[in-house]
């Protein structure tokens, strides 16, 4: 799709997972998707498992997310497991709120996520960290987003964001991806649904300008787009993520 891999984050298809991960993927890679990106692995029990089934369906493991707590407390553990699943890219998705509350708490966290990803990258695995809308709260005048890359080492710690969340914290997209040009190694791609609940929505059906999106993430050098969407609501998941998929297709154009 114009050179960016489009991949999709298991979590949307979590319950589905939870019972049959192998025909769940199945499905994935008969709609086109090129990867999954890991948050578990279902009702599988090791990453050899999960490595076999995909590879039986040609999915690359675009990327995968531990927690903080796992990241800080068992590193090597998680690490062995990105080596056996052939995995490149390591995400920590989510902060503790007790661990965000102000400024010198995010400098706290940026001071981990630089030891996280020093040793990531002593393995050739990239580290980053994903957003959602609570790190557009501002601290010396400025949102801990900022202060998080600010103070950690663009070698060590990437990003992968969240348009979805960015659009959700008051901010553009395009323009955020823009100012962590260089940085921005992974993209997670979901729409918003028009009204003021903010829904989530599949690509294409709300009201984020993806084509720009697209356009700005090849420029940078995105290496995958992550489809997900975090609720589906009334729409089986596995219909969401396909018309996610092909309204990205007819977005993007031709390659």
């Amino acid at each position: 799709m114009n050179s960016i891999p489009i991949s999709v984050q298991l979590y949307t298809l979590r319950d589905l997972v939870a019972k049959d991960f192998a025909g769940t993927v199945q499905r994935v890679a008969g709609m086109g998707y090129s990867g999954v990106e890991l948050a578990g692995y279902g009702n599988l029990k090791t990453p050899a498992e999960v490595k076999r089934v995909l590879d039986d369906l040609g999915l690359i493991v675009s990327g995968a997310h531990a927690t903080i707590e796992s990241l800080e407390d068992d590193l090597s553990r998680v690490l062995d497991a990105q080596q056996t699943l052939g995995n490149r890219h390591l995400i920590c998705p989510w902060m503790p709120e007790p661990r965000r509350k102000d400024a010198d708490g995010w400098k706290a966290v940026a001071g981990s996520l630089n030891r996280i990803g020093q040793a990531c990258a002593g393995h050739g695995i990239e580290f980053a960290y994903h957003n959602h809308a609570f790190e557009f709260q501002e601290f010396d005048g400025k949102p801990a987003l900022d202060l998080l890359f600010e103070n950690t080492d663009p070698r060590f710690v990437k990003a992968e964001l969240d348009v979805y969340w960015i659009q959700h914290g008051g901010h553009d997209p395009v323009t955020y991806i823009n100012k962590l040009r260089g940085r921005t190694i992974l993209l997670h791609l979901k729409d918003m649904a028009s009204g003021p609940d903010k829904k989530f929505a599949p690509i294409g059906t709300g009201i984020l300008d993806f084509k720009s999106i697209l356009n700005v993430a090849r420029d940078v050098g995105v290496r995958w787009g992550v489809v997900e969407q975090d609720q589906t609501y009334d729409t089986p998941p596995l219909e969401a993520v396909r018309t996610s998929l092909e309204n990205l297709k007819t977005i993007a154009g031709p390659t």
